[in-house]
């Protein structure tokens, strides 16, 4: 996530509409066969969402899906804010990772 941070940073900010990231109708969080909607596991998304700054830009890929900033769009959502920070790749990055359990991931590697 750092390296496609790092990689987005210099790309121009636009606004988009939340409507628009069509992610916000998917299952986003709870697609793995493990992770099921709790009330613990949802208390912790809403404390990421109570947390963020809305300014910083959501980030697309060229084909404008989501590859980082679901708990902005949801909470643009809940504002019913009809626009929000984004920045879109002209040409998507290769992945970090392709076929690698979520728990194996280096989350907090800002080496990668």
């Amino acid at each position: 996530m750092h390296r496609l941070m790092r990689a987005a940073r210099w790309l121009e900010v636009q606004m988009v509409s939340p409507d628009a990231i069509a992610e916000a109708d998917e299952n986003w969080w709870y697609g793995g066969a493990d992770a099921i909607p709790t009330p613990r596991s949802i208390a912790g998304h809403l404390s990421l969402i109570g947390d963020l700054d809305p300014r910083h830009p959501i980030i697309l890929c060229a084909d404008g899906r989501l590859m980082d900033g679901m708990h902005r769009v949801v909470k643009a959502i809940a504002e019913g804010r009809t626009q929000i920070p984004a920045v879109r790749f002209a040409k998507t990055p290769p992945p970090d990772f392709v076929n690698r359990p979520l728990d194996s991931l280096p989350y907090d590697d800002e080496t990668i």
